[in-house]
C-alpha cells in the first residue's frame, strides 16, 4: 500500500473531554505529508454510515491558528455517537457498507478517538479488515475522564478532570468555613464502575487542610449505616465535612445506593444511566443527623472545563494522537496508543501500542490496596499516582472576557 497518495479518515466518540480535540490535532498533524487528505467524520462511526464528512485537511490549511486552537478547544470538534456495531459474524452489511465508503475515499487507515465502547468499534472494525484480508489499518487513541481503560498508565481528559475537580472541591471547602454550624456537602462525581474521578478529589488536600474528610469510591461496598457512623464520626472532629462520593456506589448485594430513585434507563451498550446518589445521601444525613446538609453533582461540568486544563493532559492527548499516526504509516493496525509510566519522581512516560483486543469491554478499577480499610478514603499510593496528571497550566486564548474556541 502506497500511502503517500492514499487518504486517512478520523472520527471521535462517546462523551466529550476537554483533551479529544488535542488528540484530533495530533492525528491531524501525524497524518500530514503521509497522507493525501486527512477526512473527518462527524459524529463518529454514524458519519461514515450517513456519508457525512469534513476535509479537515482544507479546513486547517486554511487557518494558520486553526490547529492550536483545535487543541485547546473541549468536547469534540468531529461530534460524536453512542452506536454499537453488531458482531460482523451476525450481520455484515454495516460493515460492508463502510469499507465501501472507504474504498470510495480511498482511505488507507481509520482512527477512532474514543474511550472502551469506541475501542469496541475500531476493534470489530480491524477484525473484519482482516477476515476480508483489506490492508487498511486500523488504530484506536484513547480517551475518558473515567480512566477506566485498560493497558494505558491513565486516559487522556482524565487529568484535566481531575484538576478540574480538585479545583472546585477546594473553593467549596472556602465557601462552607463561613458557617460556624455544623455543616455537611455532598459531592457527587461521576464513574459508573471505576472510581478515579472520585479519587482525584483527594488533590484538594491543599494548605493543610484534609478537604474533603470522606471519599467513597464504586470499588468498595457502601454500608449506608456505616455511613451515618463516618459522618458522626468527622462532625466531633470539625464542623464542616465534605464528602466526595461516586455515582455508581453500590451495596455489598450489588444494588446502586439508592437505586429506586433512578431512572432504570440504559444507553446502548448496556450501561444504566445514572444520578442521584448525592442528593439521596443529602437526605439520609438530614433524617439521621439533622444538620445543615446540600448535596452538589458536577455532572457535566466536570467533563469539559476548558479553561482548567492540566499541561500534561494536553501535551499527552497530542502525543497520543500522533502517535497512532505515526504507527499506521509504519504498517501497525488493530493496536492502541497508550502510555507507559516510567517514573512517579521526576514524572516520566512513553507512549506504545497496546492490542485492542485486550481493552475493548474491559474496564481498570482503582486498585483496592490504594483504597482504605474502612473504604471511606484513599491512600497515598494514589496521590502520589494522581499528582503528575494534572501539573501546568495552558494560556488559553480569550475574546471579550469569554475562552476562544474552534467551532465547526
Amino acid at each position: 500500500m502506497n500511502t503517500s497518495i492514499q487518504n486517512c479518515m478520523v472520527a471521535q466518540s462517546g462523551g466529550p473531554t476537554v483533551a479529544i480535540n488535542a488528540s484530533l490535532a495530533g492525528v491531524i498533524k501525524g497524518a500530514a505529508g503521509c497522507y493525501g487528505t486527512v477526512y473527518g467524520s462527524v459524529n463518529g462511526i454514524l458519519g461514515i454510515l450517513n456519508e457525512h464528512y469534513l476535509n479537515l485537511s482544507e479546513i486547517m490549511e486554511a487557518d494558520d491558528n486553526a490547529l492550536e486552537r483545535l487543541i485547546h478547544t473541549p468536547a469534540m470538534y468531529l461530534g460524536s455517537c453512542r452506536f454499537k456495531l453488531p458482531d460482523f459474524m451476525d450481520d455484515d452489511s454495516s460493515y460492508n457498507y463502510i469499507f465501501k465508503q472507504f474504498e470510495k475515499l480511498n482511505i488507507g487507515a481509520f482512527f477512532y478517538i474514543g474511550g472502551n465502547d469506541s475501542m469496541d468499534t475500531v476493534n470489530k472494525l480491524s477484525a473484519y479488515a482482516k477476515s476480508i484480508s483489506s490492508d487498511i489499518r486500523f488504530a484506536g487513541i484513547p480517551k475518558s475522564i473515567d480512566n477506566d481503560l485498560p493497558h494505558t498508565d491513565h486516559t487522556p481528559g482524565y487529568g484535566s478532570a481531575a484538576k478540574y475537580i480538585a479545583a472546585s472541591i477546594a473553593e467549596m471547602a472556602h465557601d462552607v468555613k463561613i458557617y460556624d454550624i455544623p455543616c455537611v456537602t455532598i459531592i457527587e462525581l461521576m464513574g459508573r464502575n471505576a472510581g478515579w474521578l472520585t479519587a482525584a478529589s483527594a488533590l484538594a488536600r491543599i494548605e493543610g487542610r484534609k478537604v474533603p474528610q470522606l471519599i467513597y469510591l464504586c470499588e468498595k461496598a457502601f454500608d449506608e449505616d456505616r455511613f451515618i457512623e463516618d459522618v458522626n464520626e468527622a462532625l466531633k472532629k470539625e464542623n464542616n465535612i465534605i464528602i466526595a462520593v461516586s455515582e455508581g456506589v453500590k451495596t455489598a448485594d450489588g444494588n446502586y445506593v439508592g437505586e429506586e430513585t433512578k431512572s432504570g434507563k440504559e444507553d446502548v451498550f448496556g450501561h444504566k444511566y445514572l444520578s442521584g446518589v448525592g442528593k439521596y445521601l443529602e437526605g439520609l444525613v438530614g433524617e439521621k443527623i439533622g444538620c445543615k446538609v446540600r448535596s452538589v453533582e458536577l455532572n457535566i461540568l466536570q467533563r469539559c472545563a476548558g479553561y482548567m486544563l492540566s499541561e500534561t493532559d494536553i501535551m499527552e492527548s497530542r502525543n497520543l494522537g500522533a502517535f497512532a499516526a505515526v504507527s499506521a504509516i509504519r504498517g501497525k493496525s488493530g493496536k492502541m496508543s497508550a502510555v507507559r509510566r516510567i517514573s512517579d519522581d521526576p514524572y516520566q512516560v512513553e507512549i506504545v501500542l497496546s492490542d485492542l483486543s485486550k481493552i475493548a469491554n474491559y474496564e481498570k478499577k482503582v486498585p483496592m490496596e490504594w483504597i482504605n480499610e474502612e473504604g471511606n478514603d484513599i491512600k497515598d499510593e494514589l496521590l502520589t499516582y494522581l499528582k503528575p496528571l494534572i501539573q501546568g497550566e495552558v494560556q488559553i486564548p480569550y475574546e471579550n472576557g469569554i475562552p476562544k474556541r474552534f467551532i465547526l
